[in-house]
């Protein structure tokens, strides 16, 4: 809620149907069209703020309407929209333009799923497809409101990415545990050797690991780094996971790192076997005969154990989906080089 009361949410309902609807209908009389508030900006979450208003907030709203209507529709409203709404500007610069103008972003639900997730998930998607798919590029599409749809177009594309299919989560679940199996020995390792940054900048990167993991057991897109721990924190089960992680993050030395985020992990087990997809006891052993710890083999085998299609498994083992492979924003946010780097 920003410091004038008023969230971004409301506000684009409220300047739809006073203001862009009697436009569509006066000038489009019939035509097909779907309007919300979707995309990027924290207001499509209904996180916004009084901070949120120092850049691109404002009268925004997405509207879709057939692909040949696009333009037309779109002059229109260039020539047609007041100067002002609710007191807020109609047309302003975002950061980087110069020339101000509308944001009524008006696109075909073709054209606007191409653009945040690079395939239709309406059209059978493929395993790739899934895998080279982002959390915030989901809930780019599937988070925010919609205020109208007349033709379903866009409502239909929401429930088709509702989520993984069976065999990619368990797949994406298993190369979370095999992240976690890569670098757990190496914090208490780091730390007996008194590198404590070291061990500290690991154990940071296993709580992440772990976070995302809830989210995907939990059958929530993870959103990127500024929403995820407010997210996380809406989890059913976060408050069993928080105070676990908490210690991971805080812990002056390595063998109370060690002990949290062992903790943790047997809350993401207990919460995984309870779901049916594994049945094992102990989400950790020893690592050979050093006093640290590795996750527990089993939870993978048993995860990939589970995956019947042949498209998931013959995946190579461990890679995962973009985001389990690159922490880089500038290929996060690209579908195409996203979609470049699973295949590889």
């Amino acid at each position: 809620m920003t410091e004038s009361g008023q969230s971004g949410i409301a506000l684009a309902r409220r300047y739809f149907f006073d203001v862009v609807s009697p436009i569509l209908a006066d000038r489009f009389p019939g035509l097909p069209h779907a309007a919300g508030r979707l995309g990027s900006g924290s207001d499509v979450f209904g996180w916004d703020d009084e901070v949120s208003r120092d850049h691109d907030w404002g009268l925004r709203l997405s509207l879709f309407v057939p692909a040949d209507a696009v333009t037309e529709v779109d002059e229109q409203l260039q020539r047609l929209l007041p100067e002002h709404y609710s007191g807020f500007p109609v047309r302003f610069a975002f950061t980087g333009q110069t020339v101000p103008r509308h944001h009524v972003d008006v696109s075909s639900v073709s054209r606007f799923l191409d653009d945040r997730l690079g395939f239709n998930p309406r059209a059978d998607p493929s395993v790739p497809d899934w895998l080279s798919l982002t959390g915030q590029a989901a809930l780019e599409v599937v988070a925010g409101p919609v205020f109208v749809d007349t033709a379903d177009e866009l409502t239909s594309a929401r429930r088709a990415l509702d989520w993984y299919p069976h065999d990619v989560w368990r797949y994406v679940l298993a190369c979370d545990w095999i992240r976690l199996a890569q670098e757990l020995p190496l914090m208490g390792r780091a730390s007996d050797v008194g590198d404590e940054i070291g061990s500290r900048i690991i154990a940071a990167r296993l709580a992440q690991i772990a976070m995302h993991l809830a989210f995907i057991l939990e059958r929530r897109w993870p959103p990127y780094a500024k929403w995820l721990g407010t997210s996380f924190s809406h989890l059913a089960y976060a408050p069993e996971l928080r105070g676990a992680l908490d210690g991971v993050l805080t812990a002056d030395e390595g063998t109370s790192r060690q002990h949290s985020i062992a903790a943790a992990l047997e809350h993401l087990l207990e919460r995984q076997n309870s779901l049916g997809l594994t049945a094992v006891t102990g989400a950790t052993i020893p690592f050979w005969d050093r006093p640290h710890i590795h996750p527990n083999p089993t939870i993978i085998d048993q995860l990939l154990d589970g995956i019947t299609n042949p498209d998931v498994t013959a995946l190579p083992r461990g890679r995962g989906s973009a985001e389990q492979r690159t922490d880089n924003v500038d290929i996060l946010i690209n579908p195409q080089a996203r979609a470049r780097i699973v295949a590889i």
